[in-house]
């Protein structure tokens, strides 16, 4: 029997990364299949306990790399994982991380004149700010004076907790919306099948609408996602 290449995560099958993971995996790599473990904890455990050697299984494990539990876990994970052959590891802060760093964000999401441009001048400052500095090595993020503007208790928030609220803010209102629970039909459909979109929806992508496979591979060139595909072996449709 041909070996199968599976996609395990940690989030449950009605969370907005999973169907992210879903759209991207089914225009880029139609042969992988996505596999929720449901948590962390239950993701170590599959890998620990896993057996099997004729098929390729690829781990996306979030990194929120200041949440000590976090750590801890994929430490363990990473442990279980180098022990394997067929076991290989995608390294993320998380998908929310994955779409703010996105290049093209802030293009797609907003008309040229749209006023969001203005009243989120703040959102849009941070999270330019936020991708520099982690992309550049440097963690010490919430020192960042962008950041603390916009977010007076940045020193609460973890890497994941801070990227999942900044993309949501950026989002909220549009086609794009982001949260734990959803994902915006304009990141997962082809321009415009959004249903519930009102005449005075524009977006950034109004006067050149692209297809969700084109958009996927936008996201996979315009992200992180195209160099740790590579290291995991996956194999992409382009």
């Amino acid at each position: 029997m041909p070996s199968k290449t599976f996609l395990w995560i940690e989030d449950r099958k009605d969370k907005a990364s999973y169907r992210f993971w879903e759209s991207i995996l089914k225009e880029l790599c139609p042969d992988v299949e996505v596999v929720s473990k449901k948590n962390n904890s239950e993701l170590v455990k599959a890998v620990m306990n896993l057996d099997d050697t004729n098929n390729q299984y690829v781990i996306v494990f979030d990194h929120s790399f200041d949440n000590l539990q976090v750590v801890m876990e994929l430490k363990l994970l990473s442990h279980y994982a180098d022990q394997k052959e067929n076991v290989a590891m995608i390294d993320i802060i998380c998908f929310e991380y994955i779409l703010l760093e996105f290049k093209n964000l802030i293009n797609w999401i907003y008309a040229a004149d749209d006023e969001y441009l203005e009243k989120r001048a703040g959102a849009i400052a941070a999270r330019e700010k936020l991708i520099n500095s982690i992309n550049n090595g440097m963690m010490n993020y919430k020192d960042i004076k962008e950041i603390v503007a916009y977010i007076k208790h940045a020193g609460e928030y973890n890497i994941e907790q801070l990227a999942t609220k900044l993309l949501f803010d950026l989002t909220r209102n549009t086609g794009f919306e982001v949260s734990k629970g959803s994902i915006g039909d304009c990141w997962i459909k082809s321009c415009c099948e959004w249903p519930d979109r009102e005449e005075n929806d524009i977006c950034g992508l109004d006067h050149n609408r692209l297809s969700i496979y084109d958009k996927m591979k936008n996201i996979y060139e315009g992200t992180c996602l195209k160099e740790q595909f590579l290291t995991a072996g996956l194999e992409v449709s382009l």
